[in-house]
């Protein structure tokens, strides 16, 4: 068996770009009755199982099949689709078959689904059961991370089709009331009033494609910036607003205090004027405590994690649709020159400490176009990467850490974290610009933190998860 295996590893390389079906004309062995034992997969990355016996195969992995009576087959079926193998390779006991990626899963008739089927002619055919699935399901993205009972939760990623279960860190299994796309780029559940939402971790998700686990930012309010209701004091000067300014969460879902991008005051006033800007939001800065961040949050975020796996989240509440002017822009200290998108603080500069960034959630920032923008009546979570800020461009500077982040606000003269609203004309490119207009709508933030959204990886055979 290790000969023919390693006579397949060597010979693989040949084969990959001429894999095709056997001929009807070859009926050698076509009356013989053909019988599977096992399927293996064939992985010759692995550094423990080569050659491991397997339940389940992903699309595009490579299967021995072994077994026997397998001389004459002249076709093999995965799903009902026709899959090409390399005759020359197969022996009467062993087929060897790369999983083609247009192979359907979800969408497989479900006559034929997790399926193989050995063909030799009309009345010699061997179905075998067996269970195919798409890549291996990943959570990119969780929208409401620090919901509240009764709210709903959309989680993002790719091979989610048919989720059927979703456990929360504290062991809360949901079973029912989950719809998901049938593309599995998303799916839906409502948090139960018997959670523990004290409970920080990941949200684990079971579905047709297997097993996925969210970063463990899911109730995770460890490494806050501030919550307005006293974890992370305020900044209080000329240029900020102050506490006086908060108001209560209009939607009353036992958020406590809350900040207006634009508040009351202002509002009644008007609003931001075109090429306006409202006052900072702003912590308190240099001997506060909370605002060392490298000192309170090294213990949940190491400090040699990468830029690329640390993120800015918060909650907004946007009821009315908001669109073509105003920026909503973050700085990691108060260092802000210039404001707005292109800004100078927002760009990689091997000569300063820039560490802002812009989110402009009406803004298609790969193409420049746009499109009216709201949570609806609900608190949503937007999850912005560190390597959306300034220094930490991930092309400039590739091996940016946590530990630069927090040496760069350590280093300021000013380490306030700022958040501000900006009104100013946006230049995608010399083709696309967007005039501001005046803004007066009302949008609410809560419960600005730091997390960590290192991906985990699930493995198919039992080996504990990883965190990249």
């Amino acid at each position: 068996m290790k000969t023919i295996k390693y006579f397949w590893t060597l010979c693989l390389a040949v084969a990959a770009f001429t894999f095709t079906a056997c001929s009807d004309s070859d009926s050698s062995g076509s009356s013989s009755q053909m019988k599977i034992d096992q399927i293996y997969l064939e992985n010759i990355d692995d550094d423990v199982i080569k050659d491991r016996p397997v339940e389940f195969a992903r699309l595009g992995q490579l299967l021995r099949i072994q077994g026997s009576g397998f001389t004459g087959v002249k076709r093999i079926y995965v799903n009902g689709y026709e899959t090409y193998f390399n005759n020359a390779l197969m022996t009467d006991n062993n087929i060897w078959v790369q999983l083609n990626s247009k192979t359907p899963v979800d969408k497989a008739d479900e006559s034929v689904r997790n399926t193989i089927v050995l063909y030799k002619s009309e009345s010699n055919q061997l179905v075998y059961p067996f269970t195919i699935r798409a890549a291996a399901p990943s959570i990119t993205n969780v929208d409401n991370t620090l919901p509240k009972a009764g709210e709903l939760v959309m989680v993002s990623g790719s091979n989610l089709q048919e989720t059927t279960k979703v456990t929360l860190p504290d062991g809360t299994e949901i079973t029912s009331g989950i719809e998901s796309d049938e593309d599995g780029e998303w799916f839906t559940f409502t948090v139960p009033g018997s959670a523990d939402l004290t409970v920080a971790g990941s949200i684990t998700s079971e579905g047709a494609n297997g097993t996925a686990i969210s970063p463990d930012y899911f109730n995770n309010f460890n490494c806050f910036v501030t919550d307005f209701d006293g974890k992370g004091e305020l900044g209080s000067w000329s240029a900020t607003y102050t506490s006086d300014d908060l108001v209560d969460d209009p939607l009353n879902t036992g958020r406590g205090k809350v900040a207006m991008l634009v508040p009351e005051a202002k509002l009644a006033d008007g609003g931001i004027d075109v090429g306006g800007e409202a006052l900072y939001w702003a912590t308190a800065g240099n001997d506060n405590p909370n605002d060392d961040w490298g000192a309170r949050m090294f213990s949940y975020i190491p400090a040699e994690t990468s830029a690329a796996n640390v993120a800015l989240q918060f909650d907004i509440y946007c009821p009315e649709p908001w669109d073509l002017t105003g920026q909503l822009e973050f700085s990691l200290q108060n260092n802000l020159s210039g404001k707005g998108w292109g800004s100078a603080a927002t760009k990689y500069s091997s000569q300063y400490i820039n560490t802002a960034t812009v989110w402009v959630p009406w803004l298609n920032t790969e193409d420049g176009s746009h499109e009216a923008w709201s949570t609806g009546e609900r608190w949503q979570t937007i999850t912005i990467p560190m390597t959306k800020f300034g220094n930490y461009d991930p092309t400039e500077a590739p091996d940016a850490t946590f530990q630069n982040i927090c040496d760069d606000r350590n280093a300021g003269s000013y380490r306030n974290f700022m958040m501000i609203f900006v009104n100013s004309d946006l230049e995608f490119s010399d083709d696309i610009v967007y005039k501001s207009s005046t803004f007066n709508q009302k949008i609410y933030v809560d419960n600005i933190r730091v997390v960590s959204i290192a991906p985990v990886t699930v493995s198919d055979f039992g080996d504990e998860e990883t965190t990249e």
